[in-house]
């Protein structure tokens, strides 16, 4: 399927893996490129398939998918886990993971997190997201808890760029970055939402 967003799926119970790959196949922009039961196999397979996505679960056999996720940092990765505690969704954030929905998520929501994270964007539920932030644990790294502060003082992408000496595009996508993070539609809002939770 030229164009298709390759999708790489590990999960370790058949009936649940057999149907995401079977529903995922069914969309016309989805190619499931592979799979496997254990996390011990994904690096070896990841390399040889070259997905644009891994959607991962975390409870995986010979080794977790937080653990994958640190050590694959270079890929896109959405967890889809019924281990969906606060705690769990912040380390996911903190080992790089671009995406986390709980099991219990439909098809649709599914897919439309594989896009986002396949174009380059964050997928978090926003339930998860908020239960994590109230969990008093912060989603921005203190790099983009810098790049905040100099937003709510009114500082541009090129003050930024300039004050932070990065490029002014890497300033904009820090700063979108930041908003998805916060699950915010624009900076007053990431603003206001980052005041609400201290």
């Amino acid at each position: 399927m030229p164009g298709a967003i390759r999708i790489f799926v590990a999960e370790d119970m058949a009936v649940l893996r057999d149907a995401l790959t079977a529903l995922l196949a069914l969309e016309p922009d989805i190619e499931v490129v592979g799979e496997t039961d254990r996390g011990d196999q994904v690096p070896s397979l990841v390399a040889s398939c070259r997905p644009d996505v891994l959607v991962l679960d975390i409870d995986l056999p010979g080794q977790n998918g937080l653990t994958l996720a640190r050590h694959l940092q270079d890929h896109r990765i959405l967890v889809l886990s019924a281990l969906d505690r606060p705690g769990i969704v912040r380390e996911a954030l903190d080992a790089g993971v671009r995406g986390f929905l709980p099991k219990g998520a439909s098809v649709d929501a599914l897919t439309a997190a594989i896009r986002q994270v396949a174009a380059g964007g964050l997928a978090i539920a926003p339930d998860l997201l908020n239960a994590a932030m109230k969990d008093g644990k912060n989603p921005l790294s203190e790099h983009e808890q810098t790049i905040l502060r100099r937003i709510a003082t009114g500082a541009t992408a090129a003050d930024i760029s300039r004050e932070l000496h990065m490029a002014i595009g890497t300033a904009r996508n820090h700063t979108t970055r930041v908003l998805q993070k916060l699950g915010a539609r624009n900076q007053i809002e990431a603003i206001r939402t980052a005041e609400r939770y201290g």
